[in-house]
């Protein structure tokens, strides 16, 4: 596993803590923030704030296959993503992994082999990379193997997805674009046709194995929601049986029932960078502005995260503190993960530093270790050689 940075105290930068931004500095060894005098490195002209928590991606699969022909190995696209979550100020990520009667990278063999290659690769990660299982809920005879699968690997959160109305919808009224996705999960479009079929047949099964997969959950300690509920209805149903999270609502409607819920709201920083969905669902921006969003996170598009911090910033909806707390503390009190998140003694040295003229992303410090460096930051580091000298001492 990659050290951590010798002892040091950042700064001259002015730091997120306690929900406002401070002139102060803010030390760190042996991967936590700490107190007491370090050596010092000036971050004059600097923001330093929590590291992002992105509670769901599947931007990874571009790195995994560039082209749905082209599949690299596990551990090359990994790498590779790690790498790019690292130099948008992602400390911890969630891979959006499917567990889909589509099959191909979203089936679960797929999954059951990312979920072994996460295994051997994390030791030599930069980022705190973590699976969150997309579980379609009619692939009801997979049940068990996804509740073994979860536990061997210690997956700690799921949600459940329904898509097949959605693929019959497609089947019917856009067959080139059903080839497409056919194709991108390696079979012809009679064949996914057929998959289809196969779930739809197993529509009585559904609540009971629902029910199963969320008791099992329960006794596993694992967190579990629904993702693209339609209405209020469905929201409901899901929080019945204790998947609280509703991870994007596709209407203001179901928005407002999560809400009443009290089911954290979860929304893709995307839609706010676009100010719309790609989709053509409700837009994120009015859900935040309305305070019915209480999570950004990358979807499919990682880079996304601190632009839509910036962009709620700059159109006035939110202080700039309150808008990184979406992507910060606001995850890690939903994940239940107290040691991160937050710029406080004892937690986590998980750290982004921002040039506060450009905005850019210049150094990213997850568990006290350089994940990355760059620009004037990068600069400032190698100017000190004094500091970190003393340091290593």
């Amino acid at each position: 596993m990659p050290l951590p940075l010798p002892p040091l105290r950042l700064t001259g930068a002015q730091i997120l803590r306690d929900g406002v931004l401070q002139h102060r500095s803010i030390g760190f060894a042996e991967g936590r923030i700490t107190r007491g005098p370090l050596p010092e490195v000036d971050l004059t002209g600097f923001l330093v704030l929590p590291g992002i928590i992105d509670l769901h991606g599947d931007g990874f699969e571009r790195h995994m296959a560039p082209r749905p022909s082209a599949p690299l190995p596990l551990p090359v696209g990994l790498a590779s993503f790690d790498r790019e979550a690292a130099s948008h100020g992602v400390t911890t990520a969630y891979l959006a992994q499917g567990w889909s009667w589509e099959g191909g990278h979203r089936g679960p063999d797929h999954a059951e082999a990312l979920m072994l290659a996460l295994d051997q690769y994390r030791p030599q990660a930069l980022t705190d990379l973590r699976l969150q299982i997309r579980a379609e809920t009619h692939l009801v005879g997979e049940a068990e193997r996804l509740i073994a699968a979860v536990q061997r690997h210690r997956i700690g959160y799921v949600v459940f997805n329904d898509h097949l109305l959605e693929g019959q919808h497609m089947a019917r009224i856009a067959p080139t674009d059903f080839a497409a996705w056919a194709r991108k999960v390696g079979k012809t479009a009679e064949e996914l046709v057929e998959s289809i079929e196969l779930a739809v047949a197993r529509s009585k099964e559904v609540p009971r194995s629902l029910c199963g997969l969320a008791e099992a959950f329960d006794q596993l300690g694992v967190l579990y929601g629904s993702h693209d509920d339609p209405d209020g209805e469905t929201r409901e149903f899901y929080s019945m049986i204790g998947a609280k999270i509703a991870e994007f609502p596709l209407t203001r409607r179901a928005a407002v029932a999560a809400h009443a819920m009290m089911s954290p709201v979860i929304m893709g920083a995307p839609n706010v960078v676009r100010g719309r969905s790609q989709a053509g669902n409700v837009s994120a921006s009015a859900l935040v502005a309305e305070g019915l969003c209480d999570v950004l996170v990358s979807d499919y598009h990682i880079p996304a995260l601190p632009l839509a911090v910036w962009s709620l910033v700059d159109r006035g909806v939110m202080s700039l503190p309150q808008a990184w707390a979406l992507v910060s503390s606001r995850p890690a009190e939903i994940m239940r993960m107290p040691d991160r998140g937050r710029l406080e003694p004892g937690l986590r040295a998980d750290l982004v530093v921002v040039n506060a003229e450009t905005r850019g992303i210049e150094a990213t410090i997850s568990a006290g270790r350089l994940s990355y460096l760059a620009g004037e930051a990068a600069r400032r580091f190698v100017a000190q050689p004094q500091a970190l000298r003393l340091a290593a001492e």
